[in-house]
């Protein structure tokens, strides 16, 4: 478990229900990246904010987009949905994404 101690400067914490995982993800790197880099694989497949396969319910924190208008409604956004291949962190998160696995 990733506590504030072990995060480098600039870092923010992830966390992803149900299962638990917890990665780190720098600023200007994607949701999607991170995970990966962490030997999380998140469900994706165009990793460009348009095929929405990698959608998922931010519980809690703050992301912001590197794309203008990813492939979301408003609605979709105002409830909490983001898509985390064009996404970044900017706070702690916590995610809900029930088809994640670990890697390693």
């Amino acid at each position: 478990m990733l506590t504030d101690v072990d995060l480098p400067e600039n870092a923010w914490k992830v966390s992803i229900e149900p299962s638990g995982f917890e990665f780190e993800t720098k600023p200007g790197l994607s949701l999607l990246l991170a995970a990966q880099q962490a030997g999380i694989r998140l469900p994706s497949s165009c990793r460009n904010g348009t095929c929405r396969t990698c959608l998922c319910m931010l519980k809690q924190g703050n992301i912001r987009y590197q794309i203008e208008w990813p492939g979301l409604t408003k609605e979709e956004k105002v409830e909490g949905w983001l898509l985390p291949c064009v996404a970044v962190a900017e706070s702690d998160l916590v995610l809900e994404v029930p088809d994640a696995i670990s890697l390693l």
